[in-house]
């Protein structure tokens, strides 16, 4: 363990104080200090600190990177273990705190207004709907896209996977955020810009 990251850790209760966490939905990677890395996902956020749910928790004052959907790169120290994954400081200079703060506000109100699967985008059925949906584990199902916009799917599925769990869906990586009578809804990890929304749209609704 790196004297460094020993002293990381001291300022997380001052933290804690300065900065309230938000309830958001993002998932991404990270990578403790012996270089390995392991799938997360994020069950709240501040400027300042992070609680991550995941199978392989480091250990109290290691340093800890991860890399988020729609934020980005993250460096921190671990504060403690939690019973389905651990607590992290967050490492970084005010403005990168300013501007994280600006990004958690606009992504708790997107899950509040339930817009992970963002009504704002057509819905469309796929010309090819059958494809397979491939959970982190490596277990695989065939299913029917239902369903299909730049942001999300309606997938019809014999299994129904956890809220929140990573899965693949065809090529697109996403999270399960609903369950539906018959199958589950799956919010991509991320938007397409607004530019390029045409071509990638037609991409996906005939290349899953």
């Amino acid at each position: 363990m790196s004297s460094a990251a020993i002293e990381g850790a001291a300022p997380y209760e001052t933290e804690r104080r300065n900065f309230q966490r938000m309830n958001v939905k993002l998932y991404g990677r990270y990578m403790l200090e012996d270089r390995s890395e392991y799938p997360c996902q994020i069950l709240d956020m501040s400027p300042g600190d992070a609680a991550l749910r995941c199978e392989h928790p480091g250990e109290p004052g290691e340093k800890v990177i991860a890399y988020i959907d729609h934020i980005g790169r993250v460096e921190g120290v671990v504060i403690r273990t939690l019973p389905d994954g651990f607590a992290m400081t967050v490492l970084a200079s005010e403005r990168k705190r300013d501007r994280l703060a600006a990004q958690l506000t606009w992504l708790a109100n997107r899950h509040e207004l339930d817009l992970p699967e963002d009504r704002r985008h057509e819905r469309v059925a796929p010309e090819n709907p059958v494809t397979f949906l491939k959970l982190s584990d490596g277990r695989e199902y065939q299913c029917r896209i239902i369903d299909l916009s730049l942001s999300g799917a309606a997938v019809e599925i014999n299994v129904k996977p956890a809220v929140g769990i990573q899965v693949m869906l065809g090529t697109m990586r996403g999270q399960v955020v609903r369950h539906l009578d018959d199958g589950v809804a799956v919010e991509f990890a991320s938007l397409h810009p607004a530019d390029a929304a045409e071509p990638q749209f037609n991409k996906l609704a005939n290349g899953l």
